[in-house]
């Protein structure tokens, strides 16, 4: 089953939809606007319920199918926060919103699953109930967490849940899938090395926490290059090294670093934790420096149960050919919030391909609207195959 035709007919409005809400980019929680657009339009579509406020700004659209006999509902998740990045794009629909972009395609994703919802509304060809779910802050607040925190997957009755990303570098109308860790666990970490502060031309007298701290920045490598498996994946980088020092001739008296550690493997994560405790508290005493640590686990790793990612491939398969699908993708070191949503039901996360594009995450990123009749087919299909009506008869 190729492209459906219908999203053909659709795509001048979704595409309007999308740029809409890429003109203006909301961050985190704050996706006031834009859920208000969603609910707005899950209505006039005529869905059969729709929610807001489900984990703080996120929308829920309940779409049944001409036939509920099988009592199947499977949940449908689209992400809608933007990120705190300037755009440089010059497109007509670039960012009104100084400082905010859609860097990462939520854009895309909302709009593609609206116009999954408003199909799936007209068609209803299906037995059991469509959950549509529009998320707020993947990009690092846990929206993903928040909605299941809230009760989400008993409230809708949701069975299993599926979520799909666009992927630059990825051609248009291929998909990614894996089965297993998809995408990394993402922890957080910021360290306080605290040593004597004394004049810059006499070290001596004091004991210098930023040749401590710069110490602990590379012995912390060998947490991934001497400690960890090399047949596992793990990366463990310092994003930000700031000292209390503010001239030239003091020598401060703290350093604060913060970073990330990526995993695919809970025994590597919980192995890096434990070591990198050990190793900034014994750098910073070898050295007459104290440390302590904050280590927050964020992130779970984004894992695909194996019968749904089969599934979700055979639907990909269907829309772009098997050729164009893609099955034992390689994992990314990438994090993703639909973990939480992974980890209270079955399902699986696809990668749809962007085109030769910027990558996500940088200022002159766009979504290619070219995708969208193939995400919008994904997401239909997937319901109606899922769900076939008359399959009891």
């Amino acid at each position: 089953m190729p492209v459906l035709n219908r999203f053909a007919d659709l795509a001048p409005d979704i595409i309007a939809w999308r740029r809409d809400i890429h003109e203006h980019p909301e961050i985190l929680f704050d996706t006031h606007r834009t859920s208000a657009l969603v609910a707005a339009k899950l209505r006039e579509f005529g869905c059969d319920e729709v929610v807001e406020g489900i984990g703080r700004t996120g929308v829920v659209g309940v779409i049944r199918g001409r036939e509920t006999g099988s009592g199947r509902v499977i949940g449908l998740r689209a992400d809608m926060d933007a990120l705190p990045m300037t755009e440089i794009t010059g497109l007509p629909w670039a960012s009104r919103t100084p400082g905010a972009m859609h860097a990462c395609g939520h854009d895309g994703h909302t709009a593609m699953l609206l116009g999954a919802a408003r199909y799936l509304a007209e068609t209803r060809n299906f037995d059991g109930a469509a959950v549509v779910i529009f998320q707020p802050a993947e990009e690092g607040g846990g929206g993903g967490r928040e909605m299941v925190r809230d009760g989400m997957m008993e409230r809708f009755g949701i069975q299993q849940v599926y979520g799909m990303h666009n992927m630059p570098g990825i051609p248009v109308g291929d998909f990614h899938i894996r089965p297993g860790p998809m995408m990394a666990a993402a922890d957080n970490f910021t360290i306080h090395v605290t040593g004597r502060g004394s004049h810059a031309a006499q070290p001596h007298n004091g004991v210098d926490p930023v040749v401590v701290a710069s110490q602990i920045v590379v012995a912390l490598q060998s947490l991934v290059s001497r400690a960890t498996n090399p047949l596992r994946s793990a990366v463990v980088s310092v994003t930000s090294f700031q000292t209390d020092g503010r001239t030239f001739n003091v020598i401060p008296e703290r350093v604060e670093l913060r970073g990330t550690v990526r995993t695919l493997d809970p025994a590597v994560q919980d192995m890096i934790e434990t070591r990198l405790g050990a190793l900034v508290t014994g750098t910073a005493a070898a050295l007459g420096a104290t440390a302590e640590i904050d280590y927050l686990r964020n992130y779970p790793v984004t894992a695909n149960s194996e019968a749904e990612t089969a599934f979700a491939a055979r639907v990909a398969a269907e829309i772009s050919g098997e050729a164009r699908v893609e099955t034992e993708a390689d994992p990314m070191m990438g994090a993703e919030d639909f973990s939480f949503m992974l980890n209270a039901r079955p399902g699986a996360f696809i990668f749809i391909g962007n085109g030769d594009t910027a990558k996500v995450h940088h200022p002159a990123y766009d979504f290619n609207d070219e995708l969208i009749p193939y995400g919008c087919s994904y997401w239909a299909k997937l319901v109606e195959t899922a769900m076939p009506a008359g399959a009891a008869a």
